[in-house]
C-alpha cells in the first residue's frame, strides 16, 4: 500500500462523455441561433423600407350608400319639421277655433237676451195699448168724451192719438187743410198719429195700407178705419171703441164722433 493512498484526491470527479456532448449540442445550437440573428438583423437594416401601408378607398357602390343614407336621414329631418310645423298649424287652429265658438256662443246669447228683452217690451206695449183702448172704449161708452183743444204730447201711445183728436171736435172741415183749426180726413188722422211718433202718408189712399189689415170685428181703440178699397179708399177716421169713430166728415159736420152702424168702414188697419 502506498503512503499516500490514504490522502484523499483533489481533483474533481471525471464527467460522462454523454454529458458533455449534451452540453456541447445545446451551446452550439445557442450560438448558431444567435448567429443568424445578427445576420438576419444586419442584412434587414442594410436593406431600406419600401413597402407602404395603402389606406382603403370608397368603391362606388359604397358612396352611393353613403349619399342614400344622407339623403333618407334629410328627408327623415324634413318629414319631422314638416309634421312638427303641420301639428303645431292645427293645434294653432284649434285654438283658434275654439275662441270663435267661444265669441259666437256669447254673441249668439247676447242676441237671445236682447230678442226676449225686445218681445217682453212689445208684449208689454200691446198689454199697455189694449189696456188703454179698454179704458177709452169705457170712457166713450159713459159719455165722458169731453176734452179742451189742445196738443196732446208725443207719448207713442193709442190714448195720445185719441186724446189729440177728441182735443179737435168742432173744427171745420175743408179740403186740403192741415188744421189747426181745421182739417180734411186724411190730415187729421195724419196729425193725430203724429202726436204718437207714427209718421202717416199724407192722403187717404196711402193710409188705406200703412198698417197691419185687422177684421172690422176684430177692430180695436186707435185702428184706422177707411171707406172704399185698401189702397183707393177716399174717406178715413178712427174708431174709439163702442162701435164709434172719429173724423173730419164733410164741410157740413166738420171734426165729429159718428156710429159704425150708419156708415159701415170698408176696412181697418193697425199702425199702434
Amino acid at each position: 500500500m502506498s503512503h499516500t493512498a490514504h490522502i484523499p484526491s483533489h481533483r474533481k470527479p471525471r464527467r460522462s462523455a454523454s454529458k458533455l456532448a449534451l452540453r456541447a449540442g445545446v451551446a452550439g445550437g445557442v450560438l448558431s441561433t444567435l448567429a443568424v440573428a445578427a445576420a438576419a438583423g444586419t442584412a434587414n437594416a442594410a436593406e431600406p423600407v419600401t413597402e407602404t401601408i395603402e389606406m382603403p378607398t370608397l368603391s362606388t357602390d359604397l358612396s352611393a350608400q353613403i349619399a342614400q343614407s344622407a339623403d333618407a336621414t334629410q328627408q327623415a329631418a324634413d318629414s319631422y319639421e314638416s309634421r312638427a310645423e303641420q301639428d303645431a298649424a292645427a293645434s294653432k287652429a284649434a285654438k283658434q277655433a275654439k275662441e270663435d265658438l267661444a265669441k259666437a256662443e256669447k254673441k249668439a246669447e247676447a242676441e237671445r237676451k236682447a230678442e226676449a228683452a225686445a218681445k217682453k217690451k212689445a208684449e208689454e206695449e200691446r198689454a199697455s195699448r189694449s189696456a188703454e183702448r179698454t179704458d177709452l172704449s169705457t170712457q166713450s161708452a159713459g159719455g165722458s168724451s169731453t176734452a179742451t183743444k189742445a196738443a196732446a204730447p208725443a207719448g207713442g201711445s193709442v190714448g195720445t192719438v185719441i186724446s189729440f183728436l177728441k182735443a179737435q171736435l168742432g173744427d171745420a172741415y175743408v179740403m186740403g187743410a192741415s188744421g189747426p183749426n181745421a182739417w180734411d180726413c186724411s190730415s187729421l188722422v195724419q196729425a193725430a198719429f203724429k202726436q204718437a211718433g207714427v209718421d202717416l202718408p199724407r192722403v187717404s189712399q196711402d193710409q188705406s195700407v200703412a198698417g197691419t189689415p185687422v177684421s172690422l170685428s176684430d177692430v180695436q181703440v186707435g185702428d184706422i178705419l177707411y171707406w172704399g178699397g185698401a189702397g183707393s179708399a177716399y174717406h178715413v177716421g178712427v174708431y174709439i171703441g163702442n162701435g164709434q169713430y172719429l173724423d173730419a166728415a164733410n164741410p157740413g159736420k166738420g171734426v165729429v164722433i159718428q156710429d159704425l152702424a150708419g156708415y159701415p168702414a170698408s176696412g181697418a188697419v193697425r199702425v199702434l
